[in-house]
Order: C-alpha cells, then sequence, then structure tokens
C-alpha cells in the first residue's frame, strides 16, 4: 500500500479539487460579508502559509488566534497547520491576564486576531514578550497606534497580497502537532490540549460516520459552536471532507442574526450549544417564520431538558442530535444517531468506531456491570489527550483510560448519559446528592429556562443543595411550583433549601453553565437568595 501521511491538509485539497465551487459564507449580524469556493480557500491558504513563513514561523512554531468564524480564521487554520504550524485558538471572551498565561506557556510568536478585537489586543500585548507579530483579520485597518515594543502590525489582506507564496503542504510526519486549545478552566487551571495530524484526521472521518453527524456534500452547515473552542467540534475539517457549504455567522450568534442566515444560506445541519438555538427559539415565536431547509440540529455543551428537545423538534421541524464531547476528546465523545427516535433527552448517544468508553468505582477499579448502573467515565481512542501540553506525566490510568471527571450511565443499547460530574456531587449528612438529577427535573418546567445546583457549607450537614434559576424569556418562577416538581421524584433530604433566582447563568467558553463563577459568587454574596425553598 501507497505511504499516505494522515494531515488535515488533505481535506483542503479534497474540497479544492472535487468540490471547488462550493461555497464558504460569512456573515456579519446575519447578513453575508463573504463568499468564497473550496478552490479559491485553497489557493489564499496556501500562500498565506508562505507569508507565514516570511515572518520566520518554521515547522513546529506556534500562531494564536483570537479570533470568530470566519473565512479568513478557517484560511489561518490551513495556512499554519498545512506547512507544519501549530494553530492555537484562544477563547477571545477570557481577560487578558488568562490569555496571556496561555499565550506565554505555549511560547507563541504570532498572533492573528479579529479587528473588532483590537482593544483587548492592545492590553494583551505588554503581558506577551514573545508575540512579535499581529496579524488583523476580518476587515479593518490598523487602529491608530496600535501595536507597541518592536511588534510588528499586518492587515490579513495586505499580507497575502505583498507576501503570499505558494508552498508544499504536509511536508511532515502526521504525528505533527496541528493544533493546541487549552480547556475551559471551568474544573481547575486551563491545560493545553495539542492535537496532532493524525489525532485530527481520524477525529474527522469518526465524526463523519453513519451513526455520527452523516455530513455530506449536499448539505449546507451551520457552524454556530466558536472555532476557538476544540477545533470549532471538528467542523472545519469535516465540511470540506465531503465538500458541504460552510456557513460562519462571525461574531453575533444571537436570534435573529442566526435565523436570516439559515433561512438565507438554506441551512440543512446547525451545531451549537443549546442557548444558542434557544435563541433562535424565542425569535420565532416572537417574530414568526420559519426555517424550511433544516433537518437537523446537532446540540452538545451540557445536558438538554425534555421539554427543549421537544419544542425545538417542532418548531424547527428538525430531528434533535444530542451529543457530549470534550477538548480532550477533539472533541466528539458520543453522539446520538441521526436516524433513530427515542433516545433519551438527557442521552448523549453512543461512541463512534475508534473511542472506547468504561465505567469504573471512584478508586478506579473497572465495574463489573457496564450497563445500567452509574459509573465514572473513563475513555480511550485514537483522538483522546495522552499528557497534557507540557506536563510531566500522562494522564491516563493502567489500561490506557482517560478519566473524563464526569458520571454516567450506559444503557441496555449502549447510549450514554452524563449524570453530572464528579467534583458537582453534593455530600449532605454523610449521603450523596447528585445535582445533575435535580436539574433535569426543574429544567423541565415550562418556566425555567436554565437550572442549575451547586452545594454550601451547612455546619450540620456538612453540604446542602442551592437550586438557581433563570426564567424562560416572558416568565416567572414560583417557588412552590419548582419545589412541588421535584417531591416525589427524589428524595425529601435531597431537596433545596435554598432558591436564587437570576436573569442569566455565567457560561464558559464551551457554552456550560459555569458552576465554579456560580459557587464563588454565592460564597461573595452576589447571588442574593430571594427566599428559602419551603
Amino acid at each position: 500500500m501507497q505511504s499516505y501521511s494522515l494531515t488535515v491538509d488533505k481535506f483542503l485539497d479534497h474540497a479544492a479539487k472535487w468540490s471547488g465551487e462550493r461555497q464558504v459564507v460569512t456573515a456579519d449580524a446575519g447578513h453575508v460579508v463573504q463568499r468564497t469556493g473550496y478552490a479559491d480557500l485553497r489557493v489564499r491558504s496556501n500562500r498565506l502559509s508562505g507569508a507565514l513563513a516570511g515572518l520566520g514561523l518554521a515547522t513546529g512554531d506556534r500562531i494564536a488566534t483570537l479570533a470568530w468564524n470566519t473565512q479568513h480564521h478557517v484560511e489561518i487554520y490551513y495556512a499554519a497547520m498545512g506547512a507544519g504550524m501549530v494553530c492555537h485558538t484562544l477563547n477571545p471572551r477570557l481577560t487578558a491576564a488568562h490569555l496571556s498565561a496561555m499565550i506565554n506557556e505555549a511560547e507563541d510568536r504570532v498572533l492573528a486576531v479579529a479587528a473588532n478585537l483590537a482593544p483587548l489586543v492592545t492590553a494583551l500585548l505588554p503581558l506577551c514578550p514573545g508575540i512579535k507579530h499581529v496579524v488583523l483579520m476580518d476587515g479593518g485597518d490598523v487602529p491608530t497606534g496600535f501595536g507597541s515594543g518592536g511588534v510588528k502590525v499586518w492587515v490579513h489582506e495586505n499580507l497575502l497580497a505583498d507576501y503570499g507564496a505558494p508552498v508544499a503542504w504536509g511536508a511532515f510526519p502526521e504525528e505533527q502537532p496541528a493544533g493546541l486549545c487549552y480547556t475551559s478552566g471551568t474544573t481547575g487551571a486551563p491545560k493545553g490540549v495539542l492535537y496532532t495530524h493524525r489525532s485530527n484526521y481520524l477525529h474527522t472521518l469518526r465524526a463523519l460516520q453513519g451513526d455520527a453527524l452523516a455530513l455530506t456534500g449536499a448539505d449546507s452547515l451551520l457552524v454556530a459552536v466558536p472555532m476557538f473552542h476544540a477545533n470549532g467540534w471538528g467542523m472545519p475539517f469535516a465540511a470540506p471532507a465531503v465538500g458541504s457549504k460552510l456557513v460562519l455567522p462571525g461574531r453575533q450568534t444571537d436570534g435573529a442574526s442566526l435565523a436570516r442566515l439559515m433561512r438565507d444560506e438554506g441551512v440543512t445541519i446547525a451545531a451549537g450549544v443549546q442557548t444558542v438555538w434557544l435563541g433562535v427559539l424565542d425569535h420565532l415565536d416572537a417574530t414568526g417564520g420559519d426555517l424550511p431547509d433544516l433537518q437537523r440540529i446537532v446540540i452538545g455543551g451540557s445536558s438538554c431538558p425534555d421539554a427543549l428537545i421537544q419544542r425545538m423538534e417542532q418548531r424547527f421541524g428538525a430531528k434533535v442530535q444530542t451529543s457530549w464531547g470534550m477538548t480532550e476528546l477533539s472533541p466528539v465523545g458520543t453522539i446520538a444517531p441521526p436516524h433513530t427516535s427515542g433516545v433519551g433527552a438527557r442521552a448523549s448517544g453512543r461512541p463512534p468506531m475508534g473511542l472506547d468508553l468504561k465505567l469504573t468505582d471512584a478508586e478506579g477499579m473497572t465495574l463489573p456491570q457496564q450497563r445500567g448502573v452509574i459509573g465514572h467515565l473513563k475513555v480511550k481512542g485514537h483522538s483522546v489527550v495522552d499528557r497534557y501540553f507540557k506536563a510531566a506525566a500522562d494522564a491516563l490510568d493502567a489500561e490506557g483510560y482517560f478519566d473524563t471527571g464526569d458520571l454516567a450511565r450506559i444503557d441496555a443499547d449502549g447510549n450514554m448519559t452524563i449524570c453530572g460530574r464528579s467534583k458537582d456531587l453534593i455530600k449532605s449528612g454523610g449521603e450523596w446528592i447528585n445535582p445533575a438529577e435535580i436539574e433535569d427535573i426543574v429544567g423541565r418546567h415550562p418556566d425555567v429556562g436554565q437550572v442549575a445546583v451547586i452545594g454550601r457549607a451547612d455546619p450540620k450537614w456538612g453540604e446542602r443543595p442551592v437550586l438557581i434559576v433563570s426564567p424562560h424569556q416572558g416568565r416567572s418562577i414560583d417557588a412552590q411550583s419548582l419545589m412541588g416538581a421535584l417531591r416525589g421524584k427524589v428524595a425529601d433530604w435531597w431537596l433545596p433549601d435554598r432558591i436564587v433566582r437570576i436573569d442569566a447563568m455565567p457560561l464558559a467558553a464551551t457554552g456550560k453553565i459555569d458552576k465554579n463563577r456560580l459557587r464563588a459568587d454565592y460564597v461573595n454574596g452576589a447571588l442574593v437568595e430571594e427566599r428559602s425553598a419551603p
């Protein structure tokens, strides 16, 4: 057999040759601002590789991005990776202090940034002495006084026009690092996950399986999950691999912007966290209209209540595919198949080929019964982290499995349900309370938009649960009604004795509720208990 290195540049090469006119669309506030074909995108990305080499970057060097879902960001993805450099995606919603710690640990030398994030970069650059070049993406001129300390500032289009040059892609082993992404930090200090070309390539093939994304060249794919998080769920690789139309919403993912874009671009498959789709639902309910081409929505980030899934499927006329993943998994872990129904709302489907799951007890011993019981979830596969970036030791157990930190149940059909984070369990009177079970029940209440349960210190019981809720748009929440929904479904001693109402939940970059932030706000008195639960 031929020697054929599994490098991600081959996805764009394939799209350019066989789906060259298929479009990549970039929008701003729901209006298209850039449109190109895969053939032109390949030419531009390859010439951009030459421009980056002209800035002094070589194989293995890291280029950071602070950017949204746009054509320019895709070009940086492939320009860096195709030439053997590492694309280090950063979350623009983090503070300059957090970002600088990641940039300095990664030893990034170039920072590519969306033009509308220039103020953040102004605060960031003095903290990052290793950055020698800044590339401004997505339009706009260099702001007056921007850049200092010997940092050279380039405009993306000017850099490409003046210094772009074609280079050979894929001239390195498939084990070469391709991407770097830090975990969200909601469960401790952020840790870097270094993806290789091989892991990204195999992850793409796994995600494209018929029981997973089942993406085809006939699809129009909206990527509403940020490209700065875990390879954008692998969508920037999967779409060109099969020649799907790729629709990128830019910075704005509000309901009005997405609804317009999905309608105008004939989106058939859309991917994003549930909070995004709540915005689209509320917009359509308020203004009318529908999304006639939409067939499937892939959601992840956190468990989704039955009521929301039913509302989405009825209002959109599309199937909802629940999924679960992690930065450490590249990120797809399990996903509900697109062609079946009846998978429970909290179930996240089955693992596609290439990923294995096992349940253990708290001490790491494999449970003798793997179906119908709750255990600590561990995973193993070709796109699962082995060792965190610059860590001294592997992050695996003796059998090569990675501990996700999640509690999970696998049913008789192999569908996996996340039952909460092991660190989130609340120990009250020596017994465990699982917040996820309370959240699932309360989340079905018609007045509740989002819900979280955290533990508070208690002098008698050790810990007690606090119920935090935010209302659906235009709804009010009655404490008696919430407690009534729980009674008879959980043990009485599980019932929260404090209720907090807030307008909106703090979210991590993944779209998950940031419980660390909620705990800190509660301890600091920023969350006010309107009343104790009856």
